[in-house]
């Protein structure tokens, strides 16, 4: 009988520099954001197996979260976060949640502040 492992691979403050957001200035000067990463899957193969192959790779996924950071300049952090959620879900195998975390730091709003950000998540559809 296979049993269920549930758990989650998590990725924390990946930081990138990129040139996102609302006002031209942003876009042109570019800012630091910091980017977390959840993934829910049942890791009961790899961990049995202790192979790669049989795990949901975070190196694939920052590979995919960095290329979205680094790709189109987008207005709203929202926007970043579903090309990456439909990328995860499009480029790997094996993820039942996946969550994600921007925070776009220092930002241009007229007084000190540490970040803004957003947090969204997305389940695999049934197939």
């Amino acid at each position: 009988m296979k049993c269920t492992l549930m758990g989650k691979i998590i990725i924390e403050e990946m930081e990138f520099y990129a040139f996102h957001g609302h006002y031209q200035e942003e876009q042109i000067v570019g800012n630091r954001f910091l980017v977390d990463l959840e993934m829910e899957a049942d890791l009961a193969e790899p961990a049995d197996s202790d192979n790669l192959n049989d795990a949901v790779n975070y190196q694939q996924a920052y590979q995919i979260i960095k290329n979205e950071m680094r790709r189109t300049k987008s207005n709203l952090l929202e926007n970043i976060g579903k090309r990456i959620l439909d990328a995860l879900y499009e480029e790997m195998e094996g993820i039942e949640m996946a969550s994600i975390r921007i925070r776009k730091l220092n930002p241009p709003m007229g007084g000190p502040i540490k970040s803004v950000g957003i947090k969204m998540s997305r389940k695999q559809k049934n197939r």
